[in-house]
């Protein structure tokens, strides 16, 4: 079992059937308990609509995505599916509705096999903020998966789906996939709609996928896509076409890399699998230009201040009246304030308070608004930058997949594992991770591209070219 596109050649070939491969990914899920890359598996569903799917085979008019196996991100509104986003304080939630990227993944015979493990409320670059335990590294039990879609990233890895959906809010798709050996891509933001995906920051969320090549990942961009009326924030613009692109010929291009200071904070194996890349590239003709990043000291803080404003915002309506955990009162407790304390951990609580406090009267201006006026600065930034260059080509990751707890005890270390990917959510444009390679521990190095706003085509044919030369 691998990729969708190999499962389609057996289909084919009359070597399995959708079923069979719907059994196979839910026995192997159960084998790899231990991961923890599940919180919930559809299996009764999920064997239901494999079926459909054969028979759509067997008449010949299967869909787009006919027998997909499909994870989600416990983020993310299934129907009469528990939804829990990793938090105790939504422990037994069940949505009414699906969010319109499981409406479309259904609508072209996608079958949904589980609801995966994260961090709690997507907050985290580990996968060790879940109330449901850690999530482990399929390369070594004892490292990280990346966060805060560390599930997702994982159960495409360790073969337990054919893709898998998560959320980015800073790089919690691209960072789990560089430190899964997946791809992993965040599309320019209003591409996807995020309609039915529970909240952390509006402003820089966005759903994306996880696959283990270009084409899985292309074929499910352009199923998902798309001007939704119940998200205000999608574009008004076409679906992308992303398959039917991704071989296309192109010119050589100009490539836009980091000044040296700027990888300072790379260890060895990164910046030696980083320098690989661009010798390859300069072989084979490409243009690299050293561009500036005029405000990349502010990226980080840029996106606390904005990311834990709105958190502050968002999860004030989980107050334990209408749904959700409810603590046990004791004489004099308040009712709301126990059942949040009890509810949210220590991660989730430690953001909220900082929303707070940043949003206050006596702070907003010092640090919400000046945070806004960053903001912009980075977007144009980008803006300049897109005009001199195709794309950047830059490290997802400052590391490989460090060890547990390795970095719980300073929250600040933890957040700089985000430096290289924060700025695309920021400015909103397309970013994707690629595999390029292991250290000698057999770790896995990603290495990621961004493009310009709405060239999601142009990345994943990009994309494509990139794992072909790297090979």
């Amino acid at each position: 079992m691998g990729t969708y596109f190999e499962f389609l050649n057996r289909i084919n070939n009359k070597e399995t059937s959708s079923l069979e491969e719907t059994k196979f990914f839910l026995e192997n899920i159960k084998a790899n308990s231990h991961l923890n890359a599940f919180l919930t598996i559809n299996e009764e569903e999920a064997i239901k609509s494999a079926q459909e799917s054969d028979k759509r085979f067997n008449e010949g008019n299967p869909r787009k995505i006919e027998g997909m196996v499909v994870a989600l991100k416990d983020n993310l509104s299934t129907k009469n599916i528990k939804t829990t986003c990793g938090s105790k304080i939504l422990e037994n939630f069940i949505p009414v509705y699906d969010a319109t990227v499981i409406e479309r993944i259904k609508a072209e015979g996608g079958i949904i096999i589980g609801k995966t493990n994260m961090d709690e409320f997507a907050m985290g670059s580990s996968n060790e903020n879940s109330a449901y335990g850690d999530v482990s590294n399929n390369f070594d039990l004892d490292r990280v998966p990346g966060g805060s879609s560390g599930g997702s990233a994982v159960a495409v890895s360790a073969n337990l789906c054919h893709v898998s959906l998560g959320s980015d809010t800073g790089g919690s798709i691209r960072q789990p996939a560089a430190f899964t050996g997946t791809y992993g891509i965040k599309p320019t933001y209003g591409r996807i709609s995020r309609y039915g995906l529970i909240a952390f920051a509006s402003s820089l969320d966005q759903i994306g996928i996880f696959s283990k090549n270009v084409e899985d990942m292309a074929l499910m961009i352009d199923v998902i896509s798309g001007k939704d009326e119940m998200d205000s924030t999608t574009s008004d613009i076409q679906h992308t076409n992303s398959f039917d692109k991704i071989n296309e010929a192109n010119d050589k291009f100009t490539i836009g890399v980091l000044p040296y200071q700027e990888m300072q904070s790379c260890n060895l194996d990164v910046l030696k699998a980083y320098k690989e890349c661009l010798s390859k590239l300069q072989e084979d003709g490409h243009q690299i230009v050293e561009i500036e990043l005029k405000n990349s000291n502010i990226w980080i803080p840029t996106y606390y201040i904005l990311a834990t404003a709105e958190a502050s915002s968002n999860l004030a309506k989980f107050d334990a009246v209408k749904y959700g955990f409810r603590a046990q009162l004791e004489e004099n407790d308040d009712f709301i304030v126990k059942s949040r304390s009890l509810g949210f951990g220590e991660e989730v609580k430690r953001r909220i308070l900082l929303g707070t406090f940043v949003l206050s009267s006596g702070y907003y201006d010092a640090y919400y608004a000046k945070a806004q006026k960053a903001r912009r600065l980075i977007q144009d930034n980008y803006k300049e930058i897109f005009n001199l260059v195709d794309f950047l080509f830059l490290p997802t990751t400052p590391t490989t997949p460090f060890k547990k707890g390795e970095k719980t005890a300073d929250p600040i270390a933890m957040y700089l594992s985000d430096y290289f990917t924060t700025s695309a959510n920021l400015a909103g444009v397309p970013a994707i991770s690629i595999p390029v390679g292991f250290n000698e521990n057999g770790l896995p190095i990603g290495m990621q591209v961004q493009m310009n706003n709405f060239e999601d085509e142009k990345l994943l044919n990009v994309s494509n070219f990139l794992t072909k030369l790297f090979k």
